[in-house]
């Protein structure tokens, strides 16, 4: 579990800044240099690589270097285990809403008497 704990916590620290879900956005339409990433945002190409280095570390986002220019794309694991874990929680909610919607429809059934 301690494992699991240290990939979900990169991964929602890693989400939780714009300009990173941005990048990850990006690269969803395919590979980029760190200077097409950096390009729309104004940010510099060392600002814009310790936010892909982040990414990184949460396995969200892999970079080779390529010549003279760093490639980054989509990592493996994307969002398998936040996608996983967001899963789990929205079962056990939607058992309790249902749980819920039961006991007030039981509830107007037995008033409407």
């Amino acid at each position: 579990m301690v494992h699991q704990s240290d990939v979900l916590d990169r991964a929602f620290s890693a989400l939780s800044d714009a300009t990173r879900r941005d990048i990850l956005t990006r690269l969803g339409e395919g590979p980029a240099t760190i200077g097409q990433l950096a390009e729309p945002t104004g940010m510099t190409l060392t600002g814009l690589k310790k936010h892909v280095q982040v990414l990184e570390d949460a396995g969200l986002v892999v970079s080779e270097k390529v010549g003279r220019s760093r490639q980054c794309r989509l990592g493996d694991e994307r969002l398998d285990d936040v996608m996983a874990w967001l899963a789990f929680y929205q079962r056990l909610w939607e058992r309790r809403l249902d749980g819920l919607e039961a006991y007030f429809t039981l509830e107007r059934g037995t008033t409407d008497d």
